[in-house]
């Protein structure tokens, strides 16, 4: 068992650190919020720290979980508070964020000149996937490095994969998103034109489901996109947030995206409707408010 620290309980990150508690590792928790610290500690073993600086001190490992670049950059390097300020030489931190390639690398470069590793580590499965320790996380860095993170994100990982060196992992969540925003607008078309049709749509889903229509995203999504219903899982604001990642990082590498680039825009219009905090199933919203 290991010494870690979890910098960031929201969501995903506090489902997340509660496996690492469950599973016999030390934790000590540090959240921007003190208060969500504070109920983590009421549902797990663990200690709270007052900064992410202290939370750091004698960790083998520091997992991140934030929101975006600037708040790895801060939670990693401010000059008062930042977990790498009283690292231990050999340190490796794994950033569970959804981030760009470029934050990623930047991040591991400095953290090298300390003597400290690095492995990004986005994942993919949602709330519901961090809450039963099933995510999937998609990682870059050094094998040997990795090897050692791995055994300890097993606690809520159903896979594990090195993808490259660092970066990779970042990369790989942003093919995730182009593929799942996609998944997404097409099932709230097609949901919409059976609607309109006429069509017992839980039945055609019950239907479709078994052929190569299926998808993760009908499966969880289909019933609740029916009923109109996006009070859960992964916020529209933060799809945008990934999208713009992706499309910045489109621009530089020359992908063409333009069926992301109209999706995105499509959210923009979620979010003109108050959806910022619906599910990214909402797409549908949008299409079924037209129709009056």
């Amino acid at each position: 068992m290991s010494k870690v620290a979890f910098i960031g309980l929201g969501v995903m990150g506090f489902p997340m650190a509660g496996h690492l508690a469950r599973a016999g590792h030390a934790v000590t928790v540090y959240n921007r919020t003190a208060a969500r610290a504070a109920a983590w500690l009421d549902a797990h073993a663990g200690q709270q720290a007052e900064s992410p600086r202290v939370a750091a001190r004698g960790a083998e490992f520091v997992f991140t979980c934030v929101g975006n670049d600037d708040d790895l950059r801060e939670v990693l390097f401010d000059d008062q508070a930042g977990a790498a300020q009283d690292a231990a030489a050999g340190t490796v931190f794994v950033d569970h964020s959804t981030t760009s390639a470029t934050v990623a690398r930047e991040a591991a470069a400095a953290l090298a000149g300390r003597g400290l590793h690095f492995v990004d580590a986005p994942v993919s499965g949602g709330q519901a996937g961090a809450e039963q320790g099933i995510l999937t996380v998609m990682c870059g860095g050094e094998a040997a490095v990795f090897a050692r993170a791995g055994a300890v994100i097993e606690a809520y990982a159903r896979a594990c994969t090195l993808l490259g060196p660092v970066g990779s992992g970042q990369l790989a969540k942003m093919v995730n998103q182009i593929c799942v925003a996609g998944v997404v607008q097409g099932l709230a078309e097609g949901l919409d034109f059976g609607q309109r049709a006429g069509l017992d749509m839980v039945r055609v889903l019950d239907v479709i489901a078994q052929g190569a229509a299926q998808s993760w995203q009908m499966e969880n999504r289909g019933t609740t996109m029916c009923e109109g219903r996006y009070d859960f899982g992964f916020a529209v604001d933060w799809m945008r947030k990934d999208l713009g990642i992706v499309l910045d990082e489109g621009a530089r590498n020359g992908a063409t995206l333009e069926v992301t680039r109209l999706i995105d825009r499509f959210y923009a219009e979620v979010q003109a409707l108050g959806g910022g905090r619906w599910d990214t199933s909402s797409l549908i919203e949008r299409l079924r408010r037209e129709r009056g």
